[in-house]
């Protein structure tokens, strides 16, 4: 996919906005995927946890699409 804007209807959308919607998804899958496993007791500020998962997901989403 890359990092170029995308020209949709002749306005110019970052890449980022995909990404950041896609690590999104991935992460409330995630944090569902947590809760249900039980492992959210073991999460001492839910907040932080939950920006910290945000960033790391996004980062893999970018490191993995954006070449």
């Amino acid at each position: 996919m890359g990092l170029r804007e995308w020209s949709l209807g002749g306005v110019l959308l970052s890449p980022m906005l995909i990404y950041g919607l896609l690590a999104l998804c991935l992460t409330g899958l995630l944090r569902l995927g947590l809760q249900r496993a039980g492992a959210s007791r073991w999460i001492w500020h839910e907040a932080l946890f939950d920006c910290a998962l945000f960033v790391c997901v996004l980062a893999a989403v970018v490191a993995l699409l954006g070449h």
